[in-house]
């Protein structure tokens, strides 16, 4: 949860970017690789982040 209020504007008129998006991680894990954390903790975990050095950021 953000706490955004403000209203979000978009204009379907204007691509936006490629068609069709997809998260397929089966080449990595073929090479062995596996994911440490699920993708809605990483998220959660990325965007506290922010929030807390949001002010380093932008300086």
């Amino acid at each position: 949860m953000t706490s955004y209020e403000g209203r979000i504007e978009t204009d379907p008129s204007k691509p936006d970017g490629t068609p069709r998006k997809l998260m397929d991680v089966s080449r990595l894990r073929d090479m062995g690789w596996q994911a440490s954390i699920g993708l809605e903790e990483g998220i959660r975990e990325t965007y506290r982040w922010f929030l807390e050095n949001k002010a380093a950021i932008r300086a």
